[in-house]
């Protein structure tokens, strides 16, 4: 981003160019194309939990997957998680933040919550604190299975007796952003 006396700009690609354009049209574009890609609040929601989909999504966008970046940085969102920023510019939702989508989670899905065993149901909370402090990145990090706390609430083994832990993975994630 560009401070000028004529205004704030960004430095983007526009039919192959560098341009500079204004935040307001650089925040057009990133609609646009973000619509274009997933037209619809579920669409997007069904891209972004699958990591390759989530990754082709963000290299359509401006400047691929830096655009989003920009826009958190500029609208002081740093304590959201990427899909947050993402839906309330394309698709009118209200943010929240990693903290708030945690807490969410929780109140919503208390009564499935409640369902599962102990031990898998304190794993799946222990993932989404990650999720709280790290965001989408750090909750799909394949190390996640091994940090102190999802192992002390079970970890990996307390979702395989629950059946294919990928799966319940997945279910978790849908519930998160849906929350």
């Amino acid at each position: 981003m560009r401070i000028t006396d004529a205004g704030r700009y960004i430095l983007t690609q526009v039919e192959g160019k560098a341009m500079p354009v204004t935040i307001e049209e650089y925040k057009e574009m990133l609609v646009a194309k973000l619509v274009e890609e997933a037209p619809t609040l579920d669409k997007f929601r069904s891209n972004w939990i699958v990591p390759p989909k989530r990754r082709e999504l963000l290299a359509e966008l401006p400047d691929a997957g830096r655009s989003a970046l920009i826009i958190q940085q500029l609208e002081e969102m740093q304590d959201y998680d990427l899909y947050d920023v993402l839906a309330e510019l394309g698709y009118g939702l209200a943010p929240r933040t990693r903290a708030g989508r945690a807490d969410a989670f929780t109140y919503k899905h208390k009564t499935w919550l409640s369902r599962l065993p102990d031990t898998s149901r304190m794993t799946l909370l222990a993932l989404v604190a990650q999720f709280s402090k790290t965001g989408t990145d750090g909750l799909e990090n394949p190390q996640i299975f091994q940090t102190p706390d999802v192992l002390r609430a079970g970890g990996l083994t307390a979702l395989k007796a629950m059946g294919k832990p990928a799966e319940i993975f997945m279910d978790a994630k849908q519930r998160i952003f849906a929350a």
